[in-house]
């Protein structure tokens, strides 16, 4: 997978991008990360990639010219899916990062300042996504949370493919608890089951601890996530005991 990013602040991403799981599926050649700066693509001897809005008003607006030369520059005839970082997207979800990971290439428009001018929005981006109801300095930070959560959908990142479908969010509920040795820390012990050997009922508490956590700590997910008859028993035992 080839991913682009175009920012006004391409250094922002060279420790992010150079450790962990995005820089170890870079070295597989799993992915290939570009870095574009805005400011390469403006016409002018200063560089500028910005200015006042007109009708007036608080800030500076990213100008369109610079963006579109850029964005052609780099998807030419290739069509891949062009999109912008910004508050006013969809919300950015597991779903999202697995449906991203199926394109060979994408490119991430990072916004800034006020925002972007709206000809970018209606004439050269394909989608906009949004991380959370949060006002970020600029796209940059999300482009990171994008490109971490899609890398790690790419088949042969992760060292088990089991961890992907693990993961919280991955099958709608929120993931099950973990632990490891030591056996016991501070008089803390591990749940019995899990040094059973009995993989069907350690599969059966965790697929519980799932439900229970979720129903705690994140009820609306419930509502999407894909429950067996037994699924909805137990959370409905659990709704009782917690009454």
């Amino acid at each position: 997978m080839s991913i682009h990013i175009l920012t006004l602040f391409p250094a922002m991403f060279s420790g992010p991008f150079s450790e962990s799981i995005v820089k170890r599926a870079v070295d597989q050649g799993l992915v290939e990360i570009s870095i574009y700066n805005i400011r390469d693509y403006t016409s002018d001897k200063h560089h500028v990639v910005d200015d006042s809005p007109y009708g007036g008003g608080p800030g500076m607006v990213l100008k369109p010219e610079p963006i579109f030369k850029a964005v052609e520059a780099v998807i030419g005839e290739t069509g891949m899916p062009v999109i912008l970082l910004t508050p006013q997207g969809k919300l950015f979800s597991h779903q999202v990062a697995e449906e991203l990971a199926q394109n060979e290439e994408m490119m991430l428009v990072c916004g800034h300042y006020e925002g972007v001018d709206e000809r970018v929005r209606e004439h050269l981006v394909t989608d906009e996504i949004s991380i959370g109801d949060y006002i970020l300095s600029g796209g940059e930070l999300a482009a990171m949370v994008v490109v971490d959560a899609v890398v790690r959908q790419l088949p042969g990142v992760l060292g088990s493919e089991e961890s992907v479908g693990d993961d919280s969010h991955a099958k709608g509920l929120l993931e099950y608890p973990q632990y490891t040795r030591p056996q016991s820390f501070r008089n803390w012990e591990v749940p019995e089951v899990l040094l059973s050997g009995n993989h069907a009922e350690i599969a059966r508490w965790r697929r519980t601890q799932s439900l229970k956590r979720t129903l705690r700590r994140r009820p609306d997910l419930l509502q999407q996530a894909e429950l067996s008859d037994e699924d909805k028993k137990l959370i409905a035992q659990m709704e009782r005991e917690e009454d």
